[in-house]
């Protein structure tokens, strides 16, 4: 017997055209899956790598963000710096002026009150000499005298006047 008639050849026979008629289905089918799969992995990696080209781009603009709030609050702080310099200065010299004014006050005051003292040793002494001449004139004065010195003096008048 040959071998094409044994039961065996044609057994191996069968089951070739069995395996390659089921095979190319098969084939498509797993390949088909395959590339299914190819093509969703492909995508889920396209995907990715546009998410991270985005946080790259948000991850700048952060960044280029803190560097301006960074120097905006460089910028803040020397401005609070410099305006309160300037406050300290200006209410320095408002408090000197200010105590300026108040020694000006103080020494107006007590020159008033040198001149008040003046002028009341003045009319103390001025009352004290008027009542010491009108003791002596009590005690030295005559009434002849008196008469002399009234007449002189009312002599004398109309030259003061004019």
């Amino acid at each position: 017997m040959t071998t094409i008639q044994t039961p065996e050849f044609w057994v191996a026979v069968g089951f070739l055209l069995l395996i390659g008629l089921i095979a190319k289905p098969a084939w498509k089918g797993i390949t088909g899956s395959l590339d299914s799969r190819s093509e969703k992995i492909k995508a889920t990696l396209d995907e990715a790598a546009s998410l991270r080209e985005e946080v790259q781009h948000l991850l700048a603009d952060y960044q280029r963000k803190q560097r301006d709030v960074a120097r905006e609050v460089d910028e803040i702080l020397a401005n609070a710096s410099a305006e309160a310099e300037h406050f300290s200065k200006e209410a320095s010299e408002e408090l000197a002026e200010a105590l300026k004014r108040r020694e000006d006050l103080a020494m107006e005051k007590i020159a008033q009150a040198e001149a008040e003292a003046m002028q009341a040793v003045r009319e103390s002494a001025i009352d004290l000499a008027i009542s010491a001449t009108q003791r002596v004139l009590k005690d030295q004065l005559n009434e002849a005298t008196a008469e002399k010195l009234i007449d002189n003096a009312i002599a004398e008048l109309p030259d003061k006047l004019h």
